[in-house]
């Protein structure tokens, strides 16, 4: 599944020769970028942007792929620092997840090198195991409780619970299926109808209908994908202390990082952010101020391991964990790389695990394992994640975005 080391010196310059990028649609768009080098060995990573994949592909193609040829991949901080630092136009979605790219085929490069996995070039595992939460959603509250029985059934030790809520049709966030479900449903996005009231009002009666019929054991997650103001956050957060949710994620929209304090104020239910970050500069003064509990930033969304490693470090001065991004709008490319990154970061705390569709396994083969709530790196040196080009050449692009939402006044929603 993996690359040949070939008898390469590791101490050799191993001189980047070829470097490409390939998009396939095995259920989802996935943007991939291979990274080649004079001793045959080679590696990837992913450049996932859901609903604006094409827009990282120009990036890699036209920007990112010319500078890269010829130089070391050994030199992987360098080459990170010459990608941010060496852009004028720094940071945003499409330059991080590009830099994402090159940085996770870097290290795997590397790791192919040396023989070892992943995790050991980070410093080695800190655990056997890396706990993770599945998603169960339900069209009302005893779907949504129905669903949550069976992630427990199938081992999960954590769950999201996720619901519709009574007179709001289509609502972002609930999936149309227990394993794996893409929210970008069409060419041109889809419309739907939000109502904070009728959300506040049904929501923390489902996580009471949770913990009678389940108890206090399995930990609980939920996701308010930025639809609150922060005194609606707090309100909520207050509201579902009783439950003891393992944490209340995207409360609030988060580029105003000082909107969390009111939150903090008056809720003691922890609080995780961060999936749509791409720097450490969006969290900083969260994590300085120890107004959250999780930072959700994920490697391909936040420039890859080299800076993911750094926000963490931040993050455990303050007693904040790691809580990364997982849903299927990243490949099995990420997944792997995050696992290793989990096996070995100190202050870990949560993995999102979303399951990708046979067909996306299929594409991108790799030795990472569930195994009674727990997710397990392999061994197989790198990252463990590999793609069969021939397949993917199967699977074309679709064009899909994600859903717009408005108040039932017609009011876009300001999220």
């Amino acid at each position: 599944m993996s690359s040949p080391t070939n008898g390469a010196n590791p101490y050799k310059p191993l001189e980047i020769r070829a470097a490409r990028v390939i998009v396939t649609s095995p259920g989802r768009n996935f943007v991939t970028l291979k990274i080649e080098t004079s001793e045959g060995i080679y590696g990837i990573g992913d450049a996932t942007l859901n609903g604006r994949e094409l827009s990282v592909v120009s990036y890699l193609e036209d920007h990112v792929i010319p500078v890269l040829i010829g130089r070391d991949a050994r030199r992987i901080e360098d080459i990170w620092q010459y990608l941010y630092r060496g852009a004028y136009w720094r940071r945003g979605p499409v330059t991080m997840r590009a830099i994402a790219a090159v940085d996770v085929a870097l290290w795997d490069i590397k790791a192919k090198a040396l023989g070892v996995p992943l995790y050991d070039l980070l410093g080695g595992k800190s655990r056997d195991g890396v706990l993770v939460y599945g998603h169960a959603n339900g069209g009302d509250l005893n779907e949504t409780v129905e669903a949550v029985g069976r992630y427990i059934e199938a081992g999960y030790k954590a769950i999201r619970a996720q619901s519709g809520v009574p007179g709001l049709k289509l609502a972002y966030g609930v999936g149309r299926g227990d394993l794996y479900y893409e929210p970008a449903d069409a060419t041109l996005p889809t419309e739907t109808v939000w109502s904070t009231p009728k959300y506040l009002d049904f929501l923390p009666g489902l996580f009471e209908k949770l913990r009678s019929t389940y108890g206090f054991e399995p930990h609980l997650l939920h996701d308010a994908h930025h639809r609150l103001t922060p005194i609606e956050a707090a309100q909520l957060g207050k509201m579902l202390e009783p439950s003891r949710l393992f944490w209340l994620e995207d409360a609030t929209p988060a580029e105003n990082q000082d909107a969390f304090k009111l939150i903090r104020q008056h809720t003691t239910t922890p609080l995780a952010v961060g999936e749509v970050f791409n720097t450490i500069w969006d969290a900083k003064d969260l994590i300085q101020n120890q107004l959250i509990d999780y930072i959700r930033m994920s490697i391909v969304g936040s420039g890859g391991i080299t800076h993911l490693r750094r926000v963490a470090d931040f993050a455990s001065l303050y007693q904040v964990r790691t809580g990364c991004h997982g849903a299927t709008d990243l490949s099995p490319v990420t997944m792997g790389a995050a696992v290793h990154f989990d096996s070995w970061v100190p202050n870990f705390g949560m993995q999102e695990y979303m399951r990708h569709s046979p067909e996306t396994d299929e594409v991108f083969p790799h030795d990472y394992r569930f195994e009674n709530g727990l997710m397990f790196a392999g061994d197989t040196p790198g990252h463990g994640v590999d793609i069969d080009e021939k397949l993917a050449a199967k699977y074309p692009y679709k064009p899909k975005q994600l859903p717009v939402a408005r108040l039932e006044d017609g009011t876009m929603w300001n999220w």
